[in-house]
């Protein structure tokens, strides 16, 4: 008799099981020790191997629900989902994921109380449930959010031999699943995240990456500075602890005299804060101007007063000096921020990125790094979230060649998909970019590491106290606040720097969204390049290399799963393009437009409408899969007519070598308008070499052959070539 078969045999047993009865735990905890089935609290953090991790997410309160029975209810199914392998249906749910079980798992209960007066899930039929699917529809929900919601009902049924009562007298919806009755598409191994539009992760990485090196120098600094600050405030209120409190005044003023002066020195005003702090704002009084308030925080690091400590020593007060820092306004005028950290030049203006930092704009700006370098990270290495969480200090190690140059960067993490337990340790290689954003969350996150007694790469920058110590789940509203921040700060709202999504909302960033999107770039535009600086074939080398093949994580089969939907969709273009008038060019521009041309006929388009896609896209997917775009031409592949493969002895080769490509005379390359630009290009550059008067004549015969040959190229792909 198992353990679980105790629970329908036993009442008086059933108590004591362990939550986790056979779930590997972290090391040093006692199986005797961790949650046992009658608590009215389950802690699960036992069986939960990664650090970030939130607590509310491992957790689940029987005693905060009303009814009692739904409460036993739920007992029975979450011990049979953490605990219950069923071979083909479902396995044993994972010690981190049950909050989110227990809520979808609610939602279905509180349903049938509603339903039926009282919770009793002895009287739900096939009626019921299909009320509960109707209802999901009707909420609004996606057929896949759908779907999830709906699984509960079908757990009820597979696992009835595991559960004493919580059992269902009828089968749902006998021979469909989850998805078919939610209306939901499911293909097994179909990625659904949706992929970042190249519009909005173009910015958001260009604009990440000059956060990570233009500007973080200037975020740490500022730390550093304040920190100081604070040191020396510190000591001075320590030094001073035991004078009379006249005394005491008397040397804050003091200070306060010699820090106004320095200013003065260096033409400078007194600080305000950047925006208005706690909604408040000053007028001046000479100009009428209405500003943010005077930065008395920092006046007090200056001074040595902790004014949230000693209220009475607030330099605002009657008692304090009010009439020094209106005399030193009244002719230094005030100066945005204060603190004395130099600001940067940015790159592309020349000018100041920002106003001088303050306390609050500090811990801000030290947030957006923190969520550029995430960016950065998860869309360069095409690591899991899992993954990039899991990093720590000392996690990046480089390999020089004798002569000191660097051969690589690796990255040591842990890797959880598909590993019960603690997960296994592994080493992924990657790119510049991605080491020097680890290099800058080292220094970002050592001050709230050493707080908190961490070494993660990813801890909660505040140190408030009762905050959690690792981002976790956070960084999804972090990296949504992030594309906020650069729209508020450095775009406008007719040119945001990131551009709404296609339904005309801000695109909402998610964790799983960055590897699809390196994913498909590698697999269908590997020659393009990622915010200008960057090759995505250079990202593809080291994803591959540091995943070890598809073995260790699946990545390489992600991106040729992409590489196939995106030659479905690259397929799509040329045709609708093709029906609105597109020319082709090429030695293959016969042949790919005639069997557009073959499939027009066939589904008989309205103008600018696609009677039946999903049949257009079964019509052109033998024609889809030859498809390899490339940065001159594209190749619709055949293998025994290819003129790169005659340059290599490779037998059975699956895919053109793009390098070698000789788009004018190869019979598998197809040249359309997106290729213009680099044509272009090449017949400036030449054009540009001709006007050299001291030209070789050879040289000069060769240049006017090859304008020649491009005008003829962008002839035949559109009427406005010259």
């Amino acid at each position: 008799m198992t353990p679980l078969q105790l629970l329908a045999d036993s009442c008086n047993e059933r108590d004591a099981l362990p939550v986790l009865i056979s779930a590997p735990l972290r090391p040093g905890v006692d199986r005797a020790h961790i949650s046992r089935y009658g608590d009215p609290v389950w802690d699960l953090a036992p069986g939960v191997f990664r650090d970030n991790a939130r607590r509310c997410h491992i957790t689940v309160h029987f005693d905060g629900i009303d009814d009692p029975s739904i409460a036993d209810a739920l007992r029975q199914i979450l011990h049979a989902r953490l605990n219950v392998d069923l071979p083909g249906h479902r396995s044993r749910l994972e010690p981190a994921g049950v909050r989110g079980e227990a809520n979808r798992t609610l939602r279905f209960f509180d349903f049938v109380k509603a339903q039926l007066g009282r919770f009793d899930l002895g009287r739900v039929d096939q009626s019921l449930a299909d009320r509960y699917a109707r209802s999901l529809r009707l909420a609004g929900l996606r057929p896949v959010a759908a779907a999830a919601l709906l699984r509960i009902i079908f757990d009820l049924h597979e696992l009835r031999h595991h559960l004493p009562t919580a059992r269902l007298s009828f089968e749902p919806w006998p021979g469909r699943s989850p998805f078919s009755v939610a209306g939901a598409k499911y293909v097994a191994g179909e990625n659904r995240t949706p992929r970042i539009p190249e519009a909005i992760i173009t910015p958001l990485l260009a604009w990440s990456l000059r956060y990570v090196t233009c500007y973080a120098d200037d975020i740490l600094a500022a730390r550093a500075e304040l920190d100081r600050l604070e040191a020396t405030r510190n000591c001075l209120i320590t030094a001073e602890e035991g004078l009379d409190p006249a005394a005491r005044r008397f040397r804050q003023r003091q200070r306060l005299i010699a820090y106004v002066a320095a200013l003065q020195r260096q033409g400078r005003g007194i600080p305000i804060w950047t925006t208005p702090h706690n909604g408040t704002t000053r007028t001046d009084p000479h100009t009428g101007e209405v500003t943010p308030p005077i930065n008395y925080h920092l006046i007090h690091l200056h001074a040595g007063i902790d004014a949230q400590a000693e209220p009475a020593m607030h330099l605002g007060l009657t008692t304090g000096a009010p009439d020094l820092i209106a005399a030193a306004v009244a002719e230094l005028g005030t100066e945005i921020g204060g603190m004395d950290t130099a600001i940067s030049a940015d790159p592309d203006t020349g000018l100041l990125w920002r106003t001088r930092f303050d306390a609050k704009v500090l811990a801000l700006e030290e947030v957006m790094l923190q969520s550029a370098a995430y960016v950065v990270c998860a869309y360069l290495s095409g690591m899991r979230d899992s993954e990039i969480q899991a990093m720590k200090q000392g996690c990046l190690s480089i390999t020089r060649s004798e002569d000191g140059a660097i051969l690589r960067h690796g990255i040591k993490s842990t890797a959880y998909k598909g590993k019960r337990g603690g997960g296994e340790e592994t080493e992924w290689v990657t790119i510049a970019p991605v080491a020097e954003a680890i290099a800058v969350l080292e220094r970002l996150s050592a001050r709230a590491g050493q707080a908190r007694g961490t070494t993660t790469l990813w801890p909660v920058l505040a140190l408030r106290a009762n905050t959690k110590t690792h981002i976790s789940a956070e960084i999804v509203r972090q990296l949504n606040r992030f594309r906020d921040h650069l729209n508020d700060r450095f775009g406008t709202a007719e040119a945001p720097i990131i551009p709404a999504g296609p339904n005309g909302a801000p695109w909402r960033l998610t964790t799983r969204q960055f590897r699809r999107t390196i994913a498909w770039h590698i697999a269908n535009r590997p020659f393009g390049t990622i915010a200008g600086m960057i090759q995505y074939k250079h990202a593809s080398v080291a994803a591959f290399e540091g995943y070890a093949g598809s073995s260790r994580s699946g990545f390489r089969g992600e991106i040729e799963a992409q590489r196939a939907l995106g030659q479905i969709d690259d397929i799509l273009v040329y045709f609708d393009e093709r029906q609105g008038g597109a020319r082709l060019g090429g030695p293959a521009a016969n042949r790919i437009g005639a069997a557009l041309d073959t499939v027009g006929h066939e589904l008989a388009p309205l103008p600018a409408m696609i009677a039946d896609r999903p049949r257009l896209r079964t019509m052109l997917g033998s024609l889809a899969r030859t498809l390899h775009v490339g940065p001159l031409a594209d190749c619709f592949f055949d293998p025994a007519t290819a003129l790169c493969l005659n340059r290599i002895s490779e037998p059975g080769a699956t895919g053109p070598m793009i390098a070698m490509c000789e788009p004018v005379r190869c019979p598998n390359a197809c040249i359309v308008e997106r290729h213009r630009p680099a044509w272009q290009c090449g017949a400036d550059e030449a054009r540009l070499l001709l006007r050299e008067k001291r030209l070789p004549e050879p040289q000069r015969v060769t240049l006017q052959a090859e304008v020649a040959r491009i005008e003829r190229i962008l002839s035949q792909i559109g009427p406005e070539a010259k």
